[in-house]
């Protein structure tokens, strides 16, 4: 005869084994041109990044060594641009011309573009008893993402990602938070294709 906790584990396990996730992108307003198209040639940028988390967010250090992994690594393994340096930044400073000026003539190398990525949020989501299923979860991740070319005031390109892997069945934990990162800045700054 199986108690209550047993039967919750097998539950719980069932629910898990059959769980299937999937993956939705939005981007508001949808731009007009990718940052990644002009990679092929020989574009260097520098990379600006800031977290901006809502007043109760929790872990920030933990999300912001996550979000400094994904950062990095997309940068770093992505043909987005020949050559990318990559700056963790005040969240004061990121859209303030003066700044960003400062910050590209101290970069290492000339950058053609600054691309500032501002993280809005990274990390799991749960619902308990929120469909058919007794648990709903994934990870989402929101970015807002500005392009700037160096002599111009202002940004010439600005929208926002929100990135989304998970389903019904579906519980996440931070492990998978800098692969996260990673997905949501390839799916957010790689052209996308025509349907």
């Amino acid at each position: 005869m199986c108690n209550a906790a047993t039967r919750i584990a097998l539950l719980a396990a069932t629910l898990l084994a059959t769980a299937c996730a999937s993956t939705s992108v939005k981007l508001t307003p949808e731009p007009p041109a990718s940052p990644c198209q002009g990679a092929s040639e020989q574009v260097s940028a520098l990379v600006l990044w800031a977290p901006r988390w809502r007043p109760e967010q929790k872990d920030v250090a933990l999300r912001e060594e996550a979000a400094q992994q994904g950062i990095t690594r997309f940068f770093e393994t992505s043909a987005c641009f020949a050559h990318a340096e990559v700056k963790r930044v005040s969240p004061e400073s990121v859209g303030q011309q003066v700044q960003i000026q400062r910050l590209v003539a101290d970069a290492v190398s000339e950058p053609n573009r600054v691309l500032v990525v501002v993280v809005r949020e990274l990390g799991p989501v749960v619902k308990v008893l929120s469909s058919s299923a007794l648990v709903e979860g994934g990870t989402e991740v929101v970015l807002d993402i500005s392009q700037y070319a160096i002599q111009e005031a202002g940004p010439q390109l600005a929208y926002s990602v929100r990135w989304q892997n998970g389903g019904p069945g579906v519980v996440k934990g931070v492990a998978t938070l800098p692969a996260d990162m990673e997905a949501a800045l390839d799916a957010g700054l790689k052209p996308r294709r025509t349907q």
